[in-house]
């Protein structure tokens, strides 16, 4: 009880912007170092001397791990402090950091990996819940609209960053440039981060993390290997099969507990859920954008990996500075709108990006992709915000991990989606353009995906931040802040 009253009061007087500049450090370097990898992939494979199947798995386990450890944090982040929670996991995502660095080989790059995705796994919803503690409800559409600019950045300089460094540089400086920032961000937040959750201390349910780290890490284990090895492999039916029937279980004990690790009645929330599928679906297209565009330009158009980076560059920064803009936006007139013309525009951006050629040039995919990333921006943030605001204060570490759980779902799903029908329809007897074919048929079903969010994002109430939902207990939540 202590314990809960003394982060109360924190919270009451809390410097917010300071508070505020250290979560989002500890986001965006979580961030950056995952698309700085990418580029970096190929020297590692080839200084290593290790086959693509292997060097991917160090894209794979990170997501895995990412995947596992985001339904958990939830109940992590009642069981201990605010400080606690975020200075263990920028620990150990620096720690990791410094593993890939210095590993001698394969396997010590790889728990080097694990550690930095356990602990970028717990930053990102930790982040998104403090976040939402700390603004009151009509602010909370402009935080979140500065959370997004940072997401939107790490991503816009990483795969540039990257291709520089690994060309200058060994491969080893791109982990070389992450540690300081995430050693300067722990030295900072140990002085200024107050804790601002309340621990509720709710007892280890050992079968419950068990079968959440089954399935969801089997499902995003099935789908991420499924791009590689396809649909029909004994190695990724087997996967999604265990994760699917530990899914269940999971999802049954959860909903009969009193204390659940991860909250799905929640999704009982109108709101919440079709703000959580909208989610899903701008995601899934944002990610496949990011897998697809890299692997047309440079195996198929003959572009360098910094080139490939630039051409994204353009997207990815309007996207960051919309994001602050589109936040202010959904405190005044709410996520309905918003989200319909930012779907109408990402429908009609995604089909021109299905008349892909031989000829395409550079500034076309760039600017393209600058508005297909703006449309983006107009419906992410504003129906996270949106989804989240339904909900009770003492729900809201449940929704920001559901939120980012099926996030990662989606990202798996839509680049395993996108990836094999991408290979699937490829041509080679046909030349270059028989190979750019796989990668129209692609895009023509992530616009039908996009087709599909515009229809759902039709059934968005025009609830305007600040107005109380009809969730239980909502009222009564609000009224007791």
């Amino acid at each position: 009880m202590g314990n809960n009253q003394n982060a109360s009061e924190e919270a009451g007087d809390i410097k917010r912007i300071p508070l505020m500049l250290v979560l989002i450090s500890g986001a965006f370097v979580a961030i950056l170092n995952q698309t700085l990898l990418g580029t970096a992939l190929p020297p590692i494979m080839h200084d290593l001397g290790l086959s693509e199947n292997t060097v991917q798995w160090l894209q794979s386990v990170f997501m895995l791990v990412n995947g596992i450890m985001i339904p958990i944090t939830a109940f992590l982040i009642e069981r201990f402090s605010t400080r606690g929670l975020f200075l263990t996991a920028m620990s150990l995502f620096a720690a990791g950091t410094f593993i890939c660095a210095v590993a001698p080989g394969f396997s010590v790059l790889m728990v080097g990996r694990i550690a930095q995705a356990a602990g970028a796994g717990i930053m990102m919803p930790l982040m998104q819940t403090v976040l939402f503690l700390i603004y009151p409800i009509e602010r909370r559409g402009q935080a979140m609209g500065m959370f997004g600019l940072v997401i939107a950045f790490a991503p816009a300089i990483g795969p540039s960053l990257s291709g520089w460094l690994v060309d200058q540089f060994p491969w080893r400086s791109v982990f070389y440039v992450v540690l300081p920032i995430a050693i300067a961000d722990i030295i900072v937040a140990y002085f200024i981060l107050k804790n601002v959750t309340e621990q509720t201390f709710p007892k280890v349910d050992v079968l419950s993390i068990i079968l959440s780290t089954f399935g969801f890490g089997g499902l995003l284990y099935g789908f991420s290997m499924a791009g590689d090895t396809g649909w029909g492999s004994m190695h990724v039916l087997l996967s999604i099969g265990i994760g699917a029937v530990s899914l269940f279980f999971f999802i049954r004990r959860q909903l009969k507990m009193e204390h659940p690790i991860l909250q799905f009645r929640i999704l009982k929330n109108k709101v919440f859920a079709l703000s959580t599928a909208l989610g899903m679906i701008v995601f899934m297209s944002m990610i496949g954008t990011a897998v697809m565009m890299p692997l047309f330009m440079q195996n198929m158009l003959g572009f360098s990996a910094f080139e490939s980076g630039l051409a994204l560059l353009p997207g990815a920064l309007l996207m960051g500075f919309m994001n602050p803009i589109t936040g202010r936006l959904f405190d005044r007139f709410g996520a309905r709108w918003l989200s319909i013309t930012g779907l109408s525009m990402l429908v009609i951006t995604t089909f021109l990006f299905t008349i892909l050629n031989e000829d395409t040039s550079f500034a076309y995919i760039a600017t393209v992709n600058a508005v297909r990333m703006l449309s983006i921006a107009m419906v992410m943030m504003p129906v996270t915000t949106a989804g989240l605001n339904q909900l009770p204060v003492k729900s809201i570490p449940h929704g920001s991990a559901m939120n980012n759980t099926m996030r990662q779902v989606a990202g798996a799903v839509g680049t395993a989606l996108l990836v094999t029908v991408m290979t699937t329809n490829e041509t080679p007897s046909e030349g270059v353009n028989g190979l750019i074919h796989g990668v129209n048929v692609s895009f023509i079903v992530a616009g039908i995906l996009s087709i599909a969010g515009l229809v759902l994002s039709l059934y968005l109430k025009s609830q305007r931040p600040g107005e109380v939902s009809d969730y239980p207990d909502n009222k009564k939540s609000r009224l007791s802040r």
